[in-house]
């Protein structure tokens, strides 16, 4: 899984950026209440630090991303990113212009910067058309990838570009997120803890597949734990369950146990007898479940023994809240289980978007070693596989 791929950080302190045209495709995909106000600016935020590394080494850039889901060909003034630029310009301390119709031609000079309007609005964009592709690669001498979000998308901005461009290469975040990934699956440091959680087993299947070969402990939470938990014999009354994926949730211990590894089974759990924020809360041995009770979190037992093998791990991947976290009587469990990530000496790595939600409530965004923001993209790292970003980089860095 260690990664050839060439790096614009690298490109800069070489010398190779000054004068040429750099076309940056960055992550600025936030998200706008109805009057087209930007309510959350991370991501912009976090394309700042690339593009400023253009600026500074005296090239002419140019920066752009999707917005949304605009249809083809079709502008609407929701689609536009001109939000984005107002609020890129305040942060970068400068106007930043916003250029429609840029596929056969920008005009940026040495040391400025344009924003090129959604990217997503250029017919042939979703299906990487070698067209459109070969078009934008003609509007710059070096393609910066800074879009980890899309990385797992082969679309004309983010593959078909890196095919065509003079050179291609990887942006700071993108480079940060391979070399976390990195860090986390392909060297870790043992023994590595793995934390799926979520509604649906049959979501992440693939991904409990992938990690039961390679993982030390697989802790599962939230509805699939439910069905780990009938695997294991246990009943859970009406709680959110597969029944159907029983037989996978078994083989997933099975191949845990073949290796002398664990899938920890809940020994506790908090119910209640309603799906709601106001509902009573009982705490009970998992085999006290009864036909009418919902199993909304861990109990504070499994927590507190989970926490332990947290604190004693070498490396943690984490991936959905155990509980129904929204909910303060719900919580408990994935409080502690961010504690004691929060807490650990291990190298951990977060993604998705409920556990984001669940480091922001609990404010340990600085404990935990590196933060994914690609939701579906870490997913889909998770489960081994190879995107399409991280493979045309490698194979333009060793052509």
């Amino acid at each position: 899984m260690t990664m050839n791929i060439l790096r614009f950080s690298d490109l800069v302190a070489q010398g190779q950026v000054s004068g040429q045209r750099v076309f940056i495709r960055a992550d600025l995909n936030v998200p706008q209440d109805d009057q087209g106000r930007i309510t959350e600016d991370t991501r912009i935020r976090a394309s700042v630090p690339c593009i400023e590394l253009a600026l500074q080494a005296g090239a002419a850039v140019m920066v752009t991303s999707h917005l949304g889901r605009p249809t083809e060909g079709e502008f609407k003034t929701a689609d536009s990113l001109a939000p984005v630029a107002l609020r890129l310009g305040k942060l970068l301390g400068r106007p930043v212009p916003l250029v429609s119709n840029w596929v056969d031609g920008v005009s940026v000079a040495p040391g400025e910067l344009v924003m090129l309007e959604n990217c997503r609005l250029n017919p042939g964009e979703k299906k990487n058309n070698e067209q459109l592709a070969r078009k934008m690669a003609a509007l710059c001498d070096i393609f910066v990838h800074d879009a980890f979000g899309t990385a797992h998308r082969a679309e004309a901005s983010t593959y078909g570009i890196a095919q065509y461009a003079p050179i291609a290469c990887a942006g700071p975040l993108l480079a940060a997120e391979i070399d976390a990934v990195t860090r986390a699956l392909a060297e870790p440091k043992q023994p590595l803890v793995a934390i799926v959680a979520g509604s649906k087993v049959s979501t992440k299947l693939t991904i409990l597949q992938a990690l039961a070969a390679k993982v030390d402990q697989l802790i599962v939470g939230g509805g699939i734990a439910n069905t780990f938990m009938l695997a294991a014999g246990l009943k859970i009354g009406k709680s959110l369950a597969e029944a159907s994926l029983i037989s996978d949730a078994k083989a997933v211990i099975d191949a845990m146990a073949a290796r002398g590894a664990a899938v920890p089974i809940p020994s506790d759990v908090v119910t209640a007898k309603a799906f709601a924020a106001d509902a009573p809360a009982t705490v009970k041995f998992a085999g006290d479940v009864a036909d009418d009770d919902l199993i909304l979190d861990i109990g504070p037992q499994t927590a507190a023994l989970l926490a332990r093998q947290l604190m004693a791990a070498g490396t943690i991947v984490w991936n959905g809240p155990v509980g129904v976290f929204e909910f303060e009587a719900f919580a408990h469990g994935t409080e502690t289980i961010a504690r004691a990530i929060a807490a650990s000496n291990a190298f951990s790595i977060a993604g998705g978007g409920d556990t984001l939600a669940a480091i922001a409530k609990y404010g340990i965004e600085k404990q935990v070693s590196y933060i994914s923001t690609g939701g579906g993209a870490f997913l889909e790292v998770l489960e081994g596989k190879t995107l399409p970003a991280f493979e045309i980089l490698q194979k333009r860095a060793t052509a």
